[in-house]
């Protein structure tokens, strides 16, 4: 699964490498080193203009992370849909009218995960911890998402409280040492398939089954971080720094790897 991870480019930032445009409504871009769910951080994606309804916009727009189907009575269901496995989105209720209009890209610095050791705590139970996975060349990954638009009825239909814009990561198989700390990773989408993924006119759901793959061998590396990304309100560069494993020191002084555990 992906339950947390860490995202801090800029508006601007994230325009240029995913050539799209700060919709009107973005709120300030702050780095956030420890993104949990129910946060409004920002996603790519393309809606179709009103002006110009032949045209879509790839936009830079801030979403609550927690997908609400467009069905769903409260928006508390949105704690649960934090992650969408990619072999069922296309039967699953929850997903599948997102899967085939509403994609969206995620980008983060990268992701965080927790490896249960050998090791046991004072409690006697098995240590967790916590490692960063990013991409090897330091460029932000494009996790694949879905986005939904919840109507909550309560209030007027021209009150822009009304309508919710929420997402769910999409995850799949893990491979290489990511698979080592988790079986699920989040899905990748590649940059030559950013258009096809986003397009919200491609609906074929065995070319887009096509893209739900795991990410390439050597698409990402992971390293050992602080436990203190394990607390939500801990937010900082330091969560993303890598640190020595207690008794796993390695040969030649480097910080260790997945391997070394």
């Amino acid at each position: 699964m992906c339950g947390r991870y860490a995202t801090t480019r800029s508006s601007a930032d994230l325009s240029a490498e995913f050539e799209a445009e700060p919709a009107d409504d973005l709120p300030e871009l702050r780095p956030d080193y420890n993104v949990a769910p129910t946060k409004v951080v920002p996603l790519i994606l393309e809606r179709r203009s009103s002006e110009e309804p032949g045209t879509p916009r790839r936009l830079v727009k801030g979403l609550t992370w927690g997908l609400v189907p467009s069905w769903a009575k409260e928006r508390a269901i949105g704690n649960r849909m934090i992650n969408a496995r990619a072999e069922t989105i296309a039967e699953k209720p929850s997903f599948r009218a997102a899967f085939a209009k509403r994609r969206a890209i995620v980008p983060a610095d990268g992701f965080y995960e927790w490896y249960t050791s050998d090791k046991l705590n004072a409690k006697g139970k098995p240590v967790k911890q916590p490692f960063f996975i990013h991409s090897p060349d330091g460029s932000p990954l494009a996790m694949a998402g879905l986005y939904e638009i919840w109507k909550d009825h309560s209030l007027p239909e021209d009150d822009d409280a009304a309508w919710l814009w929420t997402f769910t990561i999409i995850t799949t198989t893990a491979t290489d040492d990511v698979g080592r700390i988790h079986d699920r990773a989040p899905m990748l989408v590649p940059r030559d398939r950013w258009s096809t993924w986003l397009d919200p006119e491609t609906d074929d759901k065995e070319a887009l089954g096509r893209l739900l793959v795991p990410a390439a061998p050597g698409a990402l590396e992971a390293y050992p971080v602080s436990t203190s990304v394990n607390n939500v309100r801990n937010n900082g560069p330091e969560l993303m720094e890598p640190i020595a494993v207690e008794g796993e020191p390695s040969d030649n002084g480097a910080q260790p790897t997945l391997g070394d555990l």
